[in-house]
């Protein structure tokens, strides 16, 4: 089990994890050792997602995520398999976590009057400042 927050918990079972050579440094064993990590995690078919958090992993995964819904990670920072296996975990917790707090509902609110009337004032003055930038028509010389 992976305790996200009090509420949440992934089953390891959820987890699905391939290990693909890395590129980077690694010295003479970095052709022969498969460092990099791929996470697989279906987070549209978790049972231990609730509904509203679903919906925001979904769009906080954006394109780590595939048209099955399932959210691939792809860990290569270090140059050992068990930091990468790790990253790639705390990597999930953490768009799990962030998914979990529930969005503040916006208040809607109206301009001050005189935030108002100083929009308007800067309007009338760049009209003004446009204005003397034409060219004076044929007809006003006269």
């Amino acid at each position: 089990m992976i305790q996200i927050t009090p509420f949440i918990a992934i089953d390891e079972s959820e987890l699905k994890e391939e290990f693909v050579l890395s590129s980077g440094p690694g010295g003479q064993r970095v052709n022969k050792v498969a460092t990099a990590v791929k996470l697989y995690f279906d987070a549209l078919r978790s049972p231990s997602l609730p509904e509203d958090v679903r919906g925001r992993l979904i769009r906080l995964a954006g394109r780590r995520i595939n048209e099955d819904g399932v959210i691939i990670i792809d860990a290569r920072r270090f140059r050992s398999q068990e930091r990468n296996r790790q990253d790639a975990r705390d990597r999930l917790a953490d768009l799990i976590r962030k998914a979990a707090e529930s969005p503040k509902p916006r208040r809607k609110t109206h301009p001050t009057a005189a935030s108002a009337t100083r929009r308007l004032e800067h309007k009338r003055r760049r009209g003004e400042i446009k204005q003397t930038r034409r060219t004076p028509s044929k007809g006003s010389d006269e």
